[in-house]
């Protein structure tokens, strides 16, 4: 029988797939919500394409998983039990957001119970400070960023297609917001997976005693991950495409087309960067941007303010949901 070490790894790495597939289609509103809500793509042909190209972009770096899985506890403080611990408080909160139709952010959850599991295996000290900092000036201005860009990219956009007729503009932005969806899938999935990649190394640092230089992104992990949140993708998460792409603001291709691609754009060069950022929060924070360049009253703001309260309360409560895990688990178990 395998020994209870390799028990434990073989379940964060069950768990960690099981989050990915989740945030597959929790997320999916991220990549398709508003090409289904301007009509430009069938609801089926928008969750297939979403799901190959999540599974692309999550084939082309690790910088986000190396934040993730060595930025937030160092390796030498990181548990299995730890890991655990956090994939179940981060797959609660997910389930319990899709439940409720609200688009909050898988990333956070995750991150912020790695914390909350941290400081219950090893005091506040153990938190690498520069991590989270990296992760919360990412949750600030990456949803500025993309309520900027979309506001901005829209102005542009409209005035340099002012003389032309309506249709024509419309039929155009059609095409165009199947290239802007494609290349919001494909940021998404390079950003996201990265994070579950992030965490299963993290265990397996903890199994293996991988310090420094050691630490490393195995192949079967990167090609797991992307292929998880690609079959979580294609299931699709329904309730929060109504919330993203029918509540908050009445969407026209040239909308859609301009909150993707600054989204995208966004996204895209956090994950180069190794930032960890919210795919939901830059997507919702750009499409409240096109909505602006109407008037505010385009905006339904009560749908947008609820939003913004679940990025605020997923901080807290995954922290406080991860450490009470881990605690549990912790006077369960008797180990670390």
């Amino acid at each position: 029988m395998p020994e209870p070490a390799l028990l434990t790894l073989i379940l964060v790495v069950t768990l960690g797939l099981a989050f990915d597939f989740i945030n597959g289609f929790h997320d999916t509103a991220n990549s398709i919500a508003t090409s289904v809500a301007t009509r430009v793509l069938s609801p089926g042909r928008a969750v297939s394409m979403a799901a190959v190209l999540n599974v692309a972009g999550a084939l082309t770096g690790t910088a986000v998983a190396g934040t993730v899985g060595k930025g937030i506890v160092p390796t030498e403080v990181a548990t299995q039990q730890l890991v655990v611990a956090a994939l179940v408080s981060a797959i609660i909160w997910n389930l319990l957001t899709w439940w409720y139709g609200i688009p909050s952010s898988s990333s956070h959850a995750l991150i912020f119970s790695i914390v909350g599991a941290g400081v219950a295996a090893a005091g506040e000290d153990a938190i690498q400070v520069s991590g989270v900092t990296k992760v919360l000036r990412g949750m600030v201005f990456s949803p500025l960023l993309g309520f900027v860009g979309a506001l901005l990219l829209l102005f542009v956009l409209l005035w340099a297609f002012a003389r032309f007729r309506p249709r024509f503009v419309g039929n155009t932005f059609g095409r165009l917001q199947i290239v802007s969806a494609a290349y919001m899938a494909f940021s998404h999935g390079s950003n996201d997976a990265q994070k579950t990649m992030g965490v299963i190394t993290l265990a397996l640092a903890s199994y293996h005693g991988w310090t420094g230089d050691e630490w490393a992104v195995p192949l079967w992990v990167v090609l797991s991950a992307a292929v998880a949140m690609g079959l979580g993708t294609a299931v699709g998460g329904w309730r929060i495409v109504r919330t993203m792409g029918l509540k908050v603001v009445e969407l026209r291709p040239i909308d859609g087309f301009a909150a993707e691609t600054a989204a995208a754009t966004v996204i895209e060069v956090a994950s180069r960067l190794g930032i960890p950022v919210s795919t939901t929060h830059v997507i919702s924070s750009a499409i409240m941007g096109v909505g602006a360049t109407r008037r505010a009253s385009a905006v339904r703001w009560g749908v947008a303010g609820r939003i913004v309260a679940a990025w605020v309360v997923t901080l807290p409560v995954c922290v406080v949901l991860g450490w009470t895990i881990y605690t549990l688990l912790h006077l369960i178990t008797g180990t670390r």
